[in-house]
């Protein structure tokens, strides 16, 4: 996997500002069914928002390493608040073009 640039995660930052987030980290953690389900969502969008919620064990940069663990090849764009943002492009067709 390939880093970021400081200039790319800042594109990505400012196209995941108007998302919602679509997944939840809760007490399970960054389980099993939890990384499938968002290895799900990123058969469908290639940036997105994962949100931990208070009943979580973890707090929101435990729980993008958990993210990072389980799916080496996502990118954690960012964490604020309690909001991961999580970018994996598409193999074969791109939408998202990163600046160089």
């Amino acid at each position: 996997m390939t880093k970021l640039t400081s200039k790319q995660r800042a594109h990505l930052r400012s196209l995941a500002h108007s998302l919602k987030p679509i997944l939840q980290v809760g007490s399970d953690g960054t389980s099993a069914a939890f990384l499938e389900s968002l290895e799900e969502a990123f058969n469908n969008r290639e940036l997105l928002k994962v949100k931990v919620i208070d009943t979580s064990d973890l707090d929101v940069k435990e729980a993008a390493a958990g993210i990072r663990e389980g799916l080496p090849e996502v990118h954690v764009v960012q964490t604020i608040g309690k909001t991961i943002v999580c970018y994996r492009p598409d193999p074969d067709e791109p939408e998202i073009r990163l600046p160089r």
